[in-house]
């Protein structure tokens, strides 16, 4: 077999999964946050380290208050650590980045544009709206059920519907790594169950790399390939799950009747006791 030669400080490979090679996207080493207050420091952060691998969706758990979205906000830029190193796509990430596309907890759609004008709406911004991007964001409508919604607008939707419009409109602009912070949390129960399939479908479908933020562990076991656990402030990383189902192609709603399933419920939340 010919070698694979690779530049080590581009690229770090992890290994072969199907004859796919899967390259690191994102990793952190030591990230630590310290928040200067009247009252002394407060550590939020200490010594965080993890990757992310290409395609792969991992999800971040831990107490309320631990410093899950603190994480997400550095990892973008908009927070600066405090000490430690992030790298994305192999390259050293300093301040902000065009390589992250960021999900809220609301679809944030502005409800006087077209669904359409909506998903294009970073193309904008970005100034990239090129017949190519506009091609591009057109074609995930089409995939995903949307197109012949483009021309009304968000409040002729239903919540799981706008929900995928706002995760078309990040992967219009093709990020490196999607983060989620608690994009589902706004939607009924119901909605939520049923969205998460949606969602998951999309992902995978395009190969996307989630890193995301939730405080349902039901919802992290369905979805991830990967949990991580975090302690409570500082936090750190206490554990991580791979999550693996004897099932072939994997569907988040299937997967919560694995006797797997409740086992792995189970071990996180003991994870999760911070009086454990």
């Amino acid at each position: 077999m010919t070698p694979l030669i690779i530049n080590k400080n581009i690229l770090k490979i992890d290994k072969f999964i199907g004859g796919i090679v899967l390259k690191k996207i994102l990793k952190l080493e030591n990230i630590s946050k310290i928040y200067q207050a009247k009252n002394g420091e407060v550590e939020a952060l200490k010594n965080v380290s993890f990757d992310v691998k290409q395609g792969e969706i991992v999800s971040i758990i831990g107490p309320s208050g631990c410093g899950k979205s603190t994480l997400l906000s550095i990892i973008t830029g908009l927070e600066e650590k405090s000490a430690g190193k992030l790298y994305i796509d192999g390259e050293e990430s300093i301040g902000r980045t065009d390589k992250i596309g960021y999900m809220l907890q609301k679809d944030s759609l502005l409800e006087w544009r077209t669904i359409y004008k909506n998903v294009i709406l970073g193309l904008e911004i970005k100034k990239i709206k090129t017949p190519e991007n506009e091609e591009y964001a057109k074609e995930l409508l089409r995939k995903y059920h949307l197109y012949e919604f483009k021309d009304k607008y968000p409040s002729q939707l239903s919540g799981g519907m706008r929900q995928r419009v706002a995760l078309i409109r990040t992967l219009a602009i093709k990020p490196k790594i999607l983060l989620l912070d608690e994009a589902f949390s706004a939607l009924d129960y119901q909605t939520r169950i049923s969205v998460t399939k949606d969602i998951y479908t999309i992902l995978k479908n395009e190969n996307v790399t989630v890193l995301m933020v939730t405080h349902d562990i039901s919802e992290s076991i369905s979805m991830s390939d990967r949990v991580i656990v975090l302690t409570g402030r500082p936090a750190t990383v206490k554990k991580i799950y791979n999550i693996e189902f004897d099932i072939k192609d994997k569907d988040p709603l299937k997967v919560r009747e694995s006797p797997k399933f409740s086992s792995y419920f189970d071990s996180i939340w003991k994870e999760l006791d911070v009086n454990a």
